[in-house]
């Protein structure tokens, strides 16, 4: 597939102190960083945030962030979904937000090698990973969540679940640095991988509108090599408008620089590296005045919507900056040839 972007030069894209800065703003005393300015926060999207800080250096800011989950967390090891102004919003326990801090930790670690960073959270990303897995089922699948009455829905998500693999296997990493050892995560582990491979119809087909459907289970290394390529290949025109990015949704004309910038970092862990700098060329003109990034817009009509500057949305974006340019030592997190299963190797595309 031939695509055609501008030549934009890596100096070009290179706004991370604008991005950062502007998520520090948005920090509150506590450590928690909503999505924008009187927003909510969710878990999974704070350490989102949290990696983007981290392409930052922006360390102090980053353990603030894992201090006030550590804070927040459930007694059972879940999150609740968002929370406004410190207090619980919606009560529904999901299991990818459980299970997601393992990865800002790994990235973390790869940043500055804080083994006391990770010896500190060990216990919170323990209860995390173990209540994520307590909702596997027999075949692997990850159920999505348990409702605000305790209620497990028994429904998979191929995103949510796509998310949990990628959290496992940097548990694993983080246990194998500390000396620890977890069988159930590494038995949930494999049983997932085979899971998404292998059963895909197992999982809420309903979701398949959502572009992240279409490309997480790649983003997260759950599908590698030429069943990844075809399945990016495939599906391409269904959710990617050329020279423009990623439709949230395939039904809809609103392209996201999240979702844009995600499938940057998938197309890197398959070693696509020209077609996904030629895909974040697309989006480097999405920016206000101040060099942070739109959240999205409509198409053709070149509306941006919503008007907000989303934290999460800007932090992902310096994630494909990073990947594509190798800026930090992080950079190869998501890049297929650096994982050996669940074992680390770090090596680059």
């Amino acid at each position: 597939m031939a695509l055609k972007g501008p030549n934009i030069k890596s100096s070009y894209s290179m706004n991370i102190d604008s991005v950062t800065s502007f998520i520090l703003s948005l920090q509150k005393e506590s450590g928690d960083i909503p999505w924008h300015a009187d927003g909510k926060t969710d878990p999974w999207d704070l350490v989102e945030t949290i990696m983007g800080l981290n392409i930052g250096k922006n360390f102090d800011a980053s353990y603030r962030a894992f201090e006030w989950l550590k804070n927040i967390q459930n007694k059972d090891g879940s999150w609740y979904s968002s929370y406004i102004n410190g207090k619980p919003a919606d009560l529904t326990c999901e299991t990818h937000m459980a299970a997601y801090i393992s990865v800002g930790l790994f990235h973390t670690w790869l940043m500055n090698k804080d083994s006391k960073l990770l010896e500190h959270f060990w216990p919170v990303m323990e209860k995390g990973i173990n209540y994520a897995i307590s909702l596997q089922t027999k075949g692997g699948e990850i159920y999505w969540a348990r409702s605000p009455e305790g209620k497990i829905d028994p429904m998979s998500l191929l995103t949510g679940a796509s998310s949990v693999f990628m959290s496992l296997k940097c548990a694993l990493a983080v246990a194998n640095i500390l000396g620890e050892k977890r069988i159930s995560w590494e038995t949930s582990f494999d049983k997932l991988g085979k899971s998404i491979r292998g059963n895909i119809h197992n999982y809420n087909v309903s979701k398949s509108r959502f572009s992240m459907y279409w490309f997480y289970p790649v983003l997260a290394g759950a599908i590698t090599g030429e069943k990844a390529e075809y399945r990016i290949e495939k599906y391409w025109r269904k959710y990617v408008i050329e020279g423009q990015g990623v439709r949230c949704v395939s039904d809809q004309p609103w392209v996201t620089i999240a979702e844009t910038s995600e499938l940057v970092l998938a197309l890197y862990g398959l070693g696509q590296i020209e077609k996904a700098g030629i895909v974040f060329s697309w989006i480097q003109d999405r920016m206000y005045e101040d060099k942070t990034y739109w959240c999205g817009y409509t198409y053709p009509d070149m509306v941006i919507w919503p008007e907000e500057k989303i934290s999460w949305t800007n932090a992902v974006s310096l994630m494909a900056q990073d990947a594509l340019y190798n800026l930090t030592p992080a950079s190869t997190l998501f890049s297929h040839r650096s994982w050996d299963g669940f074992i680390y190797t770090g090596l680059v595309n």
